[in-house]
């Protein structure tokens, strides 16, 4: 299935100024990386900061970057002036997010008026290779005429 034009001619710049005010992505360190209709992408750089006791990346850290990216690439195909939020999410963690980077890759299964399906892949790169650690399934909502959700 083919993925729907963004109705917003300005969906990137969007999506980073909406990036640019959350929080917990600075304080995790994370970036966005690419950013194209239906698509985001989020690195995190792991450091001490985001891990848990064995030392690999706490599954907090690779939900959140998977929320995230889940949801924005929701929002790239959603109207000029409308927010996005979770509805839910289900994470499966499929091995320990250990490397030099961790990238969450969300993208559109599909959009609707309302209500959005999204899913992101989460893997971790070493030595050159990428190995996918966790895979998000997310319900999304088109926020419209609310004040203080628009992104």
């Amino acid at each position: 299935m083919p993925t729907p034009a963004p109705k917003d001619p300005d969906y990137a710049e969007r999506i980073r100024a909406s990036f640019d005010k959350q929080g917990l992505m600075a304080t995790l360190g994370a970036s966005l990386v690419r950013i194209a209709p239906g698509a985001v992408e989020i690195a995190l750089t792991p450091t001490p900061a985001v891990s848990q006791q064995h030392g690999f990346v706490h599954a907090g850290a690779v939900s959140a970057i998977a929320d995230s990216a889940a949801g924005y690439s929701a929002l790239t195909l959603m109207p000029q002036g409308a927010g996005v939020l979770t509805v839910e999410f289900k994470i499966n963690l499929l091995a320990p997010a250990a490397g030099d980077l961790i990238l969450a890759r969300g993208r559109v299964i599909k959009a609707g008026r309302t209500l959005t399906l999204a899913q992101a892949e989460v893997f971790a790169e070493a030595d050159g290779k990428a190995r996918l650690v966790s895979v998000l399934s997310a319900t999304l909502m088109t926020i419209e005429g609310r004040d203080g959700v628009a992104d």
